[in-house]
């Protein structure tokens, strides 16, 4: 059975050697022997109880799980009884009527975020029969809900894999057994079960006995939730990476490959790093085996400690957002603009925007960025230039409604809300960003194809509902082009803040490097990236030492309070983003 469609590698299921480069594998280590591997082992742990609650992740392959299960418990002597608690959904048109409100009708890309608890997709009355049997499993995502008090075991699935899974034509969806087309299956996700799904996991967090990993079919790895625990508590306090994951694209270029020449050899390019996209990021525990866990189980356990005195706005929403975006010997980016806020809350019902920066590491001779209007733009010309395109397959002259700004190393561009942009060819873009990541509308996309051979959607009424057309001129060059000023220095370092605009609730800082320099975390949660250099170690008291090279992005939890930054093997500069002070508070 292809249980995925994708060009990249699973995860392994232990830890990988080191490496002395960028690492697409971080880990963060619990004790030794923490992490199991094998449906043996599993068995072992289970066969401890006479009731389960087999819950998780839909797109779990849940029958092969199933009888893998069965055959190690057998084993053992242990005879369980099944009972499939997908069987207590809705009916499917019971739950069609359910989340069709929050699913946007025909919109291809967009819905509206769903409000609902797991427990409304089952009907009220669920009879999942007697038990018969030594062993009473009950299994499949809210396995929970209707064994309320047997041995809470959760099965985890990153949510990359969940998409991969969806391309390959398994069912991932809340309550379907049949499969979804891709894109519908993921508006699907996205709008209304991961969101179901991260209140049910705030509900049974602290009563998971064992989180399993399912995303290797063959190899499920698990660790008991108490050394999870201990680990998310320490892991809010200490400096981490998440899990990145990676994507081709029909603009995608080539620097990102060259960076990882055995990740994903067969793929076309590699467009995006998602390198801090919390919402589907993952964090990689080790112990003998590897665990993946969903980001959200950290800010669900301790959001309070990674965000400080942000907690009190965001909550376990972690609100700032790291990829690259590669078109190195690639295309320009769909020209596109972000909604205001009052927009998107009343839309999509997220809470608050996507207020995005550009960060130049890399920049090719001739490299450039279009942003914000030219001076004296005609919308309604600018509008009809762009339908005529879609009608009739007719290039627009882009550069005559918006401006073209050159590209070099080291440039911050600022994309608030309402702002007409796109990364032209030829650059390394670390976008520096709100976390809220797929509400871009596009406006034009050079007319090409994607990767199946399809038109991408264009936004146009969407985008015209949110355009400021205002940011033209020299004024858009004023408020969105960032002079870098220096804060402060000392021996072997400096600290340059980079002007974000008064819509960005975050500010950027540079830090250079040629020995150590001392940061306070000021009861902000710090993201980093490494820009230039071999690496960077980083020293916060009473967690080990860690290292971060070159292109990796961390975190440094508010909780750590202050932190040390030491430049390895030769001068170095990180890139670190914080909730501004003030635009934290409730």
């Amino acid at each position: 059975m292809t249980y995925r469609r994708t060009t990249q590698p699973l995860a392994p299921a232990r830890a990988p050697r080191p490496v002395s480069a960028y690492d697409p594998y971080p880990t963060v280590d619990l004790t030794p022997n923490a992490v199991q591997i094998g449906f043996d082992a599993l068995a072992g742990r289970l066969a401890r109880h006479d009731a389960i609650a087999l819950d998780g992740m839909p797109g779990v392959l849940w029958d092969d799980l199933r009888d893998r299960l069965d055959v190690a418990l057998l084993a053992l002597g242990k005879r369980a009884e099944w009972l499939d608690a997908r069987r207590a959904f809705k009916k499917p048109r019971d739950l069609d009527a359910l989340v069709r409100p929050y699913l946007g009708g025909n919109d291809p890309l967009f819905g509206t975020r769903c409000p609902l608890v797991l427990a409304d997709f089952f009907e009220e009355t669920a009879d999942l029969g007697s038990p018969h049997a030594d062993l009473r499993v009950v299994y499949g995502p809210g396995a929970a809900l209707l064994a309320p008090t047997a041995a809470l075991v959760y099965v985890e699935l990153p949510k990359n894999e969940v998409q991969f899974r969806a391309r390959a034509g398994i069912p991932t969806n809340l309550g379907r057994m049949d499969a979804a087309p891709p894109k519908e299956a993921y508006k699907r996700s996205y709008f209304v079960d991961w969101p179901v799904l991260a209140r049910h996991k705030r509900d049974v967090l602290h009563r998971v006995e064992v989180f399993v990993d399912a995303q290797r079919p063959d190899e499920p790895t698990f660790a008991d939730a108490a050394d999870v625990r201990d680990a998310l508590h320490a892991l809010a306090r200490r400096p981490f990476r998440a899990r990145p994951w990676f994507e081709p694209g029909p603009w995608g270029g080539q620097w990102i490959k060259r960076l990882l020449p055995n990740l994903a050899p067969d793929a076309p390019n590699l467009a995006w790093s998602f390198e801090l996209i919390a919402p589907e990021n993952g964090l990689l525990l080790a112990g003998g085996g590897l665990l993946e866990l969903a980001f959200e189980w950290l800010m669900l356990h301790a959001g309070n400690d990674v965000l400080g005195e942000a907690f009190a706005r965001f909550g376990t929403a972690f609100p700032i957002r790291f990829d690259w975006l590669d078109t190195v010997e690639g295309g320009n980016l769909s020209l596109q603009v972000h909604p205001t806020p009052e927009y998107l809350r009343a839309h999509f019902g997220e809470t608050f925007t996507q207020d995005e920066t550009y960060y130049i590491l890399h920049a090719d001779e001739g490299a450039h960025v279009y942003l914000g209007f030219q001076e004296g733009v005609d919308p309604h010309a600018f509008r009809r230039d762009l339908e005529h395109s879609l009608a009739t397959g007719e290039a627009v002259n882009v550069e005559q409604y918006v401006q073209r700004h050159p590209a070099h190393t080291g440039d911050l561009f600022l994309i608030p809300n309402g702002t007409v942009h796109c990364s032209g060819t030829g650059s390394l873009v670390l976008e520096i960003s709100a976390t809220p990541y797929i509400f871009t509308f596009k406006l034009y996309d050079w007319l090409r194809l994607d990767l199946d051979g399809n038109p991408r959607p264009l936004n146009i009424t969407r985008a015209f509902d949110n355009l400021d057309f205002e940011r033209q001129g020299e004024r858009a060059a004023r408020e969105l082009l960032s002079v870098p000023v220096v804060l402060e220095s000392g021996d072997g370092w400096e600290r340059w803040q980079l002007p974000t605009h008064p819509e960005h609730f975050y500010d950027v800082h540079r830090v250079h490097l040629s020995g150590t320099a001392h940061l306070s975390t000021d009861d902000r949660c710090h993201v980093l990236a490494v820009v230039s250099g071999t690496s960077v170690r980083v020293q916060v008291n009473g967690a080990p030492d860690a290292t971060y090279r070159f292109a990796e992005t961390f975190v440094v939890p508010a909780a750590a309070r202050s932190y040390r930054l030491t430049s390895e093997n030769g001068p170095a500069t990180v890139v670190l983003a914080f909730v501004k002070p003030g635009r934290g508070g409730a």
